[in-house]
């Protein structure tokens, strides 16, 4: 089963000092746009096990998102060692994700 998006965000430095590759998944548990990418998602980290995924509930006046940008849900912010690698927003296929998994990879 797929978790929630998390009230309780980690400050911005717990996730720059984060070790290794991170994918950050901004949203919110009523969005459709967060609902409809949801399995792409889950498919995408099932298929990278190695891969911290933190889904948190963003919203005006959230730090953690302000601190990266966020303005859509779902954003996604692809992580290695505390540096953005790649951003996907709103995906809607496998392939927007894929991309930018590679590029993480990549980077690590």
């Amino acid at each position: 089963m797929s978790q929630n998006y998390q009230p309780d965000a980690p400050d911005r430095a717990r996730i720059d000092a984060m070790d290794g590759p991170v994918v950050l998944d901004f949203g919110t548990n009523w969005c459709g746009h967060c609902d409809r990418a949801r399995p792409l998602v889950d498919a995408l980290m099932a298929a990278h096990p190695g891969v911290r995924h933190l889904r948190i509930e963003d919203a005006a006046g959230r730090r953690l998102g302000r601190s990266f940008g966020v303005k859509h849900w779902p954003t996604l912010v692809f992580l290695c060692r505390g540096t953005e690698i790649a951003r996907v927003v709103r995906p809607t296929t496998a392939e927007d994700l894929t991309a930018a998994m590679t590029a993480l990879e990549a980077a690590g």
